[in-house]
């Protein structure tokens, strides 16, 4: 049988090699081990990696892991990375993120209805980005497509779950993302403590929204 000391090694390493977050049913696949034992094991990993203070820490996004660098090295990153060109989501993109993180699911109509303005191309660009994905469909007249965030989106934001996201008025602080990835949107229709205001009050569009080639084309992101 393998032992404990050998399985967090083995974890140490798939983390290292596999880059990406590593779900822990796949880790548990491949020692042959079930999945609450491999999350069991990845809680040790945490935990020892916070308590030894190492320059890396093991971060949970769900049941995914990953290796990230320790927050008091980032200076010291930035030097050895340095230059790099830091691109950022525009204020549109921004808004409609918020809107998608704290209503989830939610289709494009109630977003728009939230923001006041349409919103297709700035939620095709998030999904580009891989920061939303479709979630299925409403019940509702033409059964829109239901839009929520991705583990990308966590991963971006630090979070290991939805629960952990913050007041939404914290979220106007802008998301680097990789170069050339940048919405080329700008526009700035309204706050974020607007659309805070209007989330609280859970304002939204019924799912029987008139299609979007009727709606209201005023204030266009186009």
């Amino acid at each position: 049988m393998t032992s404990r000391h050998s399985i967090k090694s083995a974890f140490e390493a798939m983390m290292f090699i596999w880059g990406e977050p590593l779900e822990a049913k796949t880790a548990a696949d491949v020692v042959n081990i079930t999945e609450k034992e491999a999350l069991e094991v990845f809680a040790e990993l945490m935990a020892d990696y916070d308590a030894d203070g190492h320059g890396l820490r093991v971060r949970q996004i769900n049941k995914s892991f990953q290796f990230i660098t320790a927050p008091e090295n980032s200076e010291y990153i930035e030097r050895l990375c340095t230059p790099v060109k830091k691109r950022k989501l525009s204020q549109s993109a921004l808004e409609v993120l918020a809107i998608i993180a704290y209503k989830q699911p939610v289709t494009r109509g109630q977003i728009e209805a939230v923001r006041g303005i349409k919103c297709d191309r700035v939620v095709e660009g998030l999904a580009e980005k891989g920061l939303v994905e479709e979630k299925g469909r409403s019940n509702g007249i033409g059964r829109p497509i239901l839009y929520g965030t991705t583990d990308q989106f966590l991963q971006f934001f630090g979070f290991s779950s939805l629960k952990e996201l913050p007041d939404i008025s914290e979220l106007e602080n802008e998301i680097e993302v990789p170069e050339g990835a940048e919405d080329s949107v700008s526009l700035n229709q309204i706050s974020f403590g607007d659309i805070e205001s209007e989330i609280k009050s859970s304002v939204r569009a019924d799912d029987s929204d008139t299609p979007d080639d009727t709606a209201d084309g005023t204030g266009s992101d186009q």
